[in-house]
């Protein structure tokens, strides 16, 4: 080998380690800026906040870190541990302040007639809205409050190419409105079923702190094209209570039926002990038997889809219904499911979906009926489930006022897909 060569390869493995050391300390230097940055306190100047007068104060604010302990914040602002200890028993019934949720904002407002800072108040944000203050002068005090907030009201459309949630970030929307349309169809929308090409129209209000939106106000009106049908919302209020309906007045929100027979006795509820009479053992009965003579009709008591409806060994002939994202009902041991009920049928409240038998584990004709929320059996009596009330009489002219004004600007909205811009805001604010 060369020998300059020789010399030169040392010299330039040396250099190249340098100057990898040099760049690695510069992006480390600049990464703990910045965490340094973010995790620092920010000294502010402003004269009344969270309803004090910050006159003659001095107030910083921060961001709570994980793991990071009220005693964490307090220690170097003054405040012993005997008096955190007195604020965290105080606070226990209003709000734990043991347990601060990490990415928080707090604010220290603090006298500044010394060398050192004492803190006055400690102000912890729970929302962007809503925060808890925390005085700690003379006579420990706490007491909630919530910044002034203001309405706008805002339009959107969207046709759903993948999910309803990816075409709101498509659209720009908050993903928040996912979650309120989901509330307002969930008797007649299984979201998990949504299709191509299904669209949607709200007019809705966004709430805004210091001109920044925070959140979802509420959808007043809503179009939801499902399928090939139609969903029309609207909100109103009739006797002091707001609900959504339809375009002929409905609620959307339809109540179950008590029970799935027009005419039974109950003979077994649900219980997580029960003496089976076949099995000959104690066991949890996570259903409620209904008895009546063979051949009565068994109602489906909501509307909803057929999951299931087969034979087996222990439920026997049986049918099993989802109603929404949240409920599913199941009935046993008929004698024979009615005609045409198979997975994927859709079933209306009251249609009979099968007939009183002793199929499988039973030792007379009944029905076990079985309710399911998320997922998990629950005793449907206990369930407070909403009652589904039409529009009275006494509110059906003003609702059709309403109705006339809502839905002709729901349906005078075009789909993103047909306009360059999807998202108009209105001038109005509520």
């Amino acid at each position: 080998m060369n020998l300059n060569l020789r010399i030169l390869i040392p010299f330039a493995i040396i250099f190249l380690i340098g100057l990898s050391v040099f760049l690695s300390k510069r992006e480390w230097n600049k990464e703990m800026a910045t965490y340094e940055t973010a995790d620092s306190l920010i000294i502010e100047e402003c004269n009344e906040e969270f309803g004090i007068d910050l006159h003659d104060f001095h107030v910083e604010k921060g961001r709570i870190r994980p793991n990071q302990f009220l005693a964490d914040i307090l220690l170097p602002y003054g405040i012993s541990y005997s008096l955190i200890t007195s604020l965290a028993e105080k606070s226990k019934r209003s709000f734990d302040i043991r347990k601060l949720n990490a990415g928080k904002n707090y604010t220290l407002i603090c006298s500044s007639d010394s060398n050192s800072l004492t803190a006055k108040f400690f102000i912890y944000e729970i929302s962007a809205i809503d925060f808890v203050v925390y005085d700690l002068r003379d006579t420990l005090d706490i007491y909630f409050g919530s910044r002034p907030t203001e309405l706008e009201e805002r339009v959107a459309s969207g046709e759903i190419n993948s999910s309803l949630y990816q075409t709101l970030i498509d659209q720009s929307l908050s993903p928040a409105l996912a979650m309120e349309l989901s509330d307002i169809y969930a008797w007649s929308i299984d979201f998990y079923r949504i299709q191509k090409k299904d669209n949607f129209k709200l007019i809705y209000t966004v709430k805004k702190v210091n001109d920044e939106v925070v959140g979802i106000d509420e959808i007043q009106a809503s179009l939801f094209n499902h399928d090939g049908n139609p969903f029309y919302a609207f909100k109103f209020a009739q006797n002091q209570k707001e609900d959504y309906f339809d375009e002929t007045g409905n609620s959307l929100r339809k109540a179950f039926l008590q029970a799935p027979l027009k005419f039974s006795r109950l003979t077994s509820g649900y219980t997580q002990r029960r003496f089976h009479p076949v099995q000959k053992r104690w066991k949890a009965h996570l259903g409620t038997d209904y008895a009546a003579p063979t051949g009565t009709p068994i109602m489906t008591v909501g509307d909803g889809v057929i999951t299931e409806a087969r034979y087996s060994q222990f439920n026997g002939n049986y049918v099993k219904v989802k109603h929404n994202g949240t409920y599913t009902t199941q009935y046993l041991h008929m004698s024979k499911i009615a005609s045409g009920m198979k997975p994927g049928t859709r079933v209306k409240q009251g249609e009979t979906i099968g007939y009183v038998g002793s199929t499988g584990l039973a030792t007379g004709p009944h029905v076990c009926f079985r309710f399911w929320k998320y997922g998990k059996q629950v005793d449907h009596r206990r369930e407070k489930i909403p009652p589904s009330e039409p529009i009275q009489d006494a509110y059906r002219s003003q609702f059709d006022q309403y109705l006339e004004k809502w839905k002709a600007r729901l349906d005078n909205i075009g789909l993103a897909s047909q306009e360059s811009n999807n998202l108009a805001l209105s001038n109005s604010t509520k």
